[in-house]
């Protein structure tokens, strides 16, 4: 059984601000730093630091040197990732005084996936093996028709949320990961247990995690629920903390771990990395996870 992320790598650069800018303001950043992102590349590199080999898909730009770099230095498979030479997909993220951010998002070679490329990448995967996926590249539909019919179990994280997703057929998913906004964008409803219902309703071979912010996650799988709180920290930058959640989790259901214990294992290196500033430089190794849960003798 292999793993494999077909997403996005984006560099990023992360402006301290006293506040979110709004509407006609101008305001100086106290602080600029660059770092390697993209929620494709932060959940690749989060399966990688929890120990599950994991192959990245996707086109880098000419300014993709540090994502290439990021990749290796986690472990990450960098076979299926190729680079044109024009500007790569980046964002603009501003990072307040409380730890919340807003992000600004360029494409870039991120949504310049082909047929010819989807079709390469997947001759070398087939039945059984995961596929994970967000919104931040084209082709997502064509990806997941392909995959299916290969019987790859599809593990969709529907980030950022747009009417693309509506190209896409989604019964086909067999994990859902997402937020309470997302929930609402999907199902209308705001109440997480009418989320899970309504999800479970219109995907019902899936399996579902909402993730709750504050007040935790909860695993539905149309049957059972199973419900994860929070680890308590002083966050610093929240930016990496869903797509560290979505590595850890996944990482841990494929090494065969109860969903309790994936959900625990997840929260807890979720509450690492928004300890911490930047994304994938955040994310945790598997070792300080389980000596934080005391799992480690």
């Amino acid at each position: 059984m292999k793993v494999l992320n077909y997403g996005s790598l984006n560099v990023d650069y992360v402006y301290s601000v006293d506040h979110i800018i709004v509407g006609g303001e101008t305001q100086h950043s106290s602080k600029l730093e660059v770092f390697s992102g993209g929620k494709g590349l932060n959940q690749s590199i989060a399966l990688a630091k929890a120990g599950v080999p994991v192959y990245h898909a996707g086109i880098v730009g000419s300014d993709g040197d540090i994502l290439l770099d990021a990749c290796k230095e986690a472990g990450v498979n960098t076979k299926y990732i190729r680079r044109l030479p024009v500007k790569g997909g980046h964002t603009m993220i501003q990072v307040d005084k409380n730890a919340q951010n807003c992000i600004i998002l360029y494409g870039g070679t991120n949504q310049m996936q082909t047929r010819e490329f989807v079709d390469e990448v997947l001759a070398d995967f087939g039945e059984g093996d995961y596929l994970l996926l967000q919104n931040e590249i084209n082709m997502l539909d064509y990806i997941i028709d392909q995959a299916y019919e290969k019987k790859m179990k599809i593990v969709m994280n529907p980030s950022p949320f747009d009417d693309k997703l509506n190209t896409c057929d989604l019964g086909k998913i067999y994990l859902f990961l997402l937020n309470e906004i997302e929930g609402e964008q999907i199902t209308g409803y705001r109440d997480k247990d009418q989320i899970l219902d309504a999800m479970a309703e219109k995907f019902p071979n899936a399996r579902f995690v909402l993730t709750l912010g504050s007040d935790g996650a909860v695993y539905y799988d149309g049957k059972e629920k199973v419900f994860q709180d929070i680890f308590k920290v002083k966050a610093v930058d929240t930016t990496a903390a869903g797509d560290t959640f979505t590595g850890y989790f996944i990482a841990a259901v494929v090494e065969g771990r109860s969903v309790q214990e994936a959900l625990r294992m997840a929260a807890k290196a979720s509450s690492i990395a928004v300890s911490r500033p930047g994304a994938t430089p955040s994310i945790p190794a598997m070792d300080e996870v389980k000596i934080e849960l005391g799992m480690v003798e």
